[in-house]
């Protein structure tokens, strides 16, 4: 989802270079050091991961290798390469015990395999290339890509009701929005840890709500259900919110709110996709 939206925004032409798995695996480092030297870019955009959550519950060393290694890969490749990393993360390297809206300064404390791999993964990047970006983002959907959004809504069209947790809080993000924003942060010569996710919050039972609602999907049952009535293989955070504090005290602007960018996202999608 946010690699195709990054290469987007970003533009075509030949200072540009998009790679999938297929054309480089991170978590081999001859293979970063062969393609950033080849290409000597000014800046390296990690988008890859390893995100399906419960999955890395069960596969810790996998997990590890991808959200951990690969991104210190990347971090060194880029080091000699004298490149600016910009290397995306998670919210999930939070507990979520805290009420407001995690700041980034926050003490880390991830539940899950996932959210452990990740904080490693941004521990090793600041480590590994003093020139880097790390930014935190949340609850990602996008054109391209399975999303929380895109399922719902092939269940309700099913004719499914649905049980959505309604005690978890977190950030919807767009990717398109995220990849804008990203862009300017780099306008700007930001540098360190951000926290970049769509304005406002809402549970996912909200979320679920309100997307079939864009939707015009009516007659299907939604009912709020609590954590421990959908037990996961991994612990999710209860509180996923992130104030995008850094980019408010360097006069960067705020991104729109979620629902504007769900309304937008729904009008666009093809739910068969």
């Amino acid at each position: 989802m946010l690699g195709s939206d990054l290469l987007r925004a970003l533009g075509e032409g030949p200072d540009l270079r998009g790679y999938d798995i297929e054309d480089l695996d991170i978590t081999d480092i001859e293979q970063c050091r062969k393609h950033i030297r080849a290409f000597r870019p000014d800046v390296v955009l990690n988008a890859a991961a390893l995100t399906q959550v419960d999955h890395c519950e069960s596969h810790e060393q996998e997990a590890f290798r991808v959200n951990a290694q690969g991104p210190a890969n990347l971090a060194r490749a880029a080091h000699e390469a004298g490149a600016l990393l910009v290397h995306f993360s998670t919210d999930y390297v939070f507990d979520g015990r805290k009420e407001d809206p995690y700041l980034e300064d926050d003490p880390t404390g991830p539940l899950s395999v996932y959210g452990k791999s990740k904080l490693e993964g941004e521990n090793l990047v600041r480590f590994g290339c003093e020139e880097h970006v790390i930014i935190r983002t949340s609850w990602l959907f996008g054109d391209n890509g399975t999303n929380f959004i895109r399922t719902i809504l092939k269940a309700a069209q099913a004719g499914r009701d649905l049980r959505v947790v309604h005690d978890q809080r977190g950030s919807p993000t767009y990717t398109r929005d995220l990849a804008t924003h990203t862009i300017k942060l780099l306008s700007v010569g930001c540098r360190g840890t951000y926290h970049v996710t769509n304005s406002g919050a809402c549970t996912w039972f909200e979320l679920a709500r309100f997307s079939l609602r864009c939707a015009g999907i009516t007659g299907i049952a939604v009912t709020p259900v609590t954590t421990a009535e959908f037990p996961r293989p991994a612990a999710r955070p209860a509180n996923s919110v992130l104030a995008n504090a850094r980019l408010s005290r360097e006069g960067l602007p705020p991104m729109r709110h979620w629902t504007e960018a769900v309304k937008e996202y729904i009008s666009r999608l093809t739910i068969d996709d």
